[in-house]
């Protein structure tokens, strides 16, 4: 039906219908799926969500090496006291974030979107916005099947693979598709949709995949931290009249481009970045020996 955001646009006119709906008969045409089951389906996933946002604000999980066990109940109790720098409601939205991350990291059930890596950045921005802004669940979920609709495309077209792509192909996209849904949740059109995922990958584009002992733990927890708020202030520049100059499937392609440039070592493999130091190879070490 559609190959990209272009098109995305161009069908939602032409067919005179919201965004998500077009993303909906598409899903729909896929999968031989009727409606009612897809949005099943999709509130299935967003009960596994929030379940994951937020199991680890209260209690500590058990991962491997303890690299990020406990980071989550520490934030949130540093959120509640209300003494943070940025406010109560981006600090609730990286507790969130965090908590996904631990609860990946501590084999729990989290919902990948796009990946397991980067599995707490829409949960986070959309369940807190959701409180913020007291929007129903249907509402919520025609922005998570915007989100999915962005996510397919760029899946499509590009890499949501760290692997291949780095962490901007992860973290990055998540923070994209949080952006998109968090533009139609403020009223939005959807052309501020797509440039609020334009500016998510712009912002982080180039960013690495560096895990330490290769465990998706750090920096990953703290980078669905940041980028569940690159989505957000993507979201703003978005919402405030601000145009990419760059279109957005333009943007798509630049950081697949810059994800295959990426060397070796910092695409997954633990060789480079923040793994490559000497605290890294320590934990590396201490972790699995020799």
């Amino acid at each position: 039906m559609y190959q990209n955001m272009e098109d995305m646009l161009r069908l939602s006119k032409e067919q005179q219908i919201p965004l998500y709906q077009l993303i909906l008969e598409n899903e729909m045409k896929l999968t031989d799926k009727s409606e009612e089951e897809v949005w099943k389906q999709l509130s299935m996933r967003f009960e596994v969500m929030k379940d994951s946002a937020s199991k680890a604000l209260t209690k500590e999980g058990k991962t491997v090496g303890n690299l990020i066990s406990g980071i989550t109940k520490k934030h949130y109790d540093y959120t509640l006291k209300d003494e943070t720098v940025c406010g109560t409601f981006i600090n609730s939205v990286m507790a969130r974030a965090l908590s996904c991350s631990e609860v990946n990291a501590s084999m729990g059930k989290i919902c990948a979107a796009p990946t397991a890596g980067s599995c707490g950045i829409i949960p986070a921005v959309l369940i807190t916005l959701q409180e913020e802004k007291s929007l129903s669940e249907r509402k919520i979920l025609e922005g998570l099947m915007i989100s999915s609709g962005i996510g397919a495309v760029i899946m499509k077209n590009a890499t949501v693979s760290g692997a291949e792509g780095g962490c901007q192909a992860e973290c990055g996209v998540a923070a994209a598709m949080a952006a998109a849904a968090v533009v139609y949740l403020s009223g939005g059109t959807d052309e501020m949709v797509m440039d609020s995922v334009a500016f998510s990958l712009m912002n982080c584009m180039g960013l690495v995949c560096d895990p330490v002992a290769g465990l998706v733990q750090v920096p990953c927890a703290q980078r669905n931290a940041s980028q569940a708020i690159n989505g957000l202030l993507s979201a703003d520049l978005a919402l405030g009249g601000m145009k990419s100059v760059i279109p957005p499937d333009q943007v798509v392609d630049a950081m697949y481009k810059v994800g295959k440039m990426l060397p070796l070592s910092l695409r997954e493999t633990a060789m480079g970045g923040i793994a490559n130091t000497t605290q890294g190879k320590k934990i590396t070490k201490e972790i699995f020996g020799d």
